[in-house]
């Protein structure tokens, strides 16, 4: 269990099942700390839920909006949706609570739909950069090789390859998870721990977050290299290519923030799996609970990128507020 277990912020302690002999210790914090969070992770779930689902309706309403790679875009807002809406809320309660009341098997499959969702969008994220790496360095291929087919075959592996991993590393790791919490003398109703503090956590974080982002970052390396080379002589281009090859490059721009900004609140995160083992899991629960909801937020930031580099998503949601509100 993940205990926010700072002095200044506890009021009293306690069990989380009062009736329960083997019930795990609990912190009851101040209602001057627990109030105002609550108050924030509420409103940080609501722009997520919200945001995203208006990034879905905005691609969907719009037929000219149904791209290879808006379809991409679309599915990682799917999956931000799904996090806002049956993740995070039950990752408040256990933050602020500091127990899980769901029960041993919601808790593995909480666990099980985080990883996956974290593994779907990093895969969602590997494949845009694979479409950009087609739309800049080989546009006359692009249209061939990115087809609508091949983006859904995507968006397929992605959530296929992220649902069978995800959930068969937490439901696989029985034996492990409960050898280590007997060892830390934690093995109490009303904990439900992670990956993090054991060493499948290592190997889950080099796999499914490292190497993808190491692959994601050399093919954006790759990419800008021929941009460069491509605005040398852009000038020489017949002035409708000149059009897409710009498109295509703003297009890129933006993708390249998405996917910095999703670095930036993740690896953190990714990183105290990696180093914790090697200092004897001396790491602090509480931050392994801040660096958590740090990658959280990245799914508030993905809708208010599109909405401040993508013109056309501007003009779209504004169209379609325009309908939503004839409507009513």
């Amino acid at each position: 269990m993940m205990n926010l277990s700072q002095p200044w912020a506890a009021e009293t302690f306690g069990l989380c099942f009062a009736s329960l002999n083997d019930s795990c210790m609990k912190i009851v914090y101040s209602p001057v700390f627990r109030v105002p969070l609550y108050l924030v992770f509420t409103i940080t779930i609501l722009m997520i839920v919200f945001g995203n689902l208006w990034v879905i309706c905005t691609i969907s309403s719009f037929q000219q909006l149904h791209t290879p790679t808006n379809y991409l875009i679309v599915s990682m807002a799917v999956s931000d949706l799904l996090l806002g809406s049956f993740v995070m809320p039950p990752s408040m309660i256990r933050s602020l609570e500091t127990c899980w009341y769901f029960g041993e098997f919601l808790c593995k499959f909480h666990s099980g739909t985080d990883f996956m969702l974290c593994n779907a969008s990093v895969l969602h994220l590997t494949f845009i950069s694979i479409d950009r790496y087609y739309a800049v360095c080989q546009p006359l291929r692009y249209h061939s090789r990115m087809t609508t087919r091949v983006s859904v075959f995507m968006i397929m592996v992605s959530w296929g390859f992220s649902a069978f991993f995800g959930f068969g590393i937490i439901f696989s790791e029985l034996k492990i998870e409960r050898k280590r919490t007997e060892e830390l003398h934690v093995a109490c109703k009303g904990g439900c721990l992670a990956l993090h503090g054991r060493e499948i956590g290592v190997t889950y974080s080099l796999v499914f977050y490292f190497l993808p982002m190491f692959i994601i970052v050399s093919i954006y390396s790759r990419i800008f290299v021929i941009a460069l080379k491509h605005v040398r002589v852009i000038n020489s281009y017949p002035t409708s290519l000149l059009s897409v090859s710009k498109k295509d490059l703003k297009a890129t721009k933006t993708l390249a923030i998405v996917i910095g900004v999703f670095m930036s609140c993740w690896t953190p995160y990714f990183m105290c799996n990696i180093i914790d083992p090697i200092v004897n899991h001396t790491i602090p629960a509480l931050l392994y609970e801040v660096l958590m909801w740090v990658a959280y937020l990245n799914a508030v930031l993905n809708p208010l990128i599109y909405a401040f580099f993508y013109s056309w998503f501007r003009e779209k949601s504004k169209m379609l507020f325009k309908k939503l509100y004839k409507l009513w």
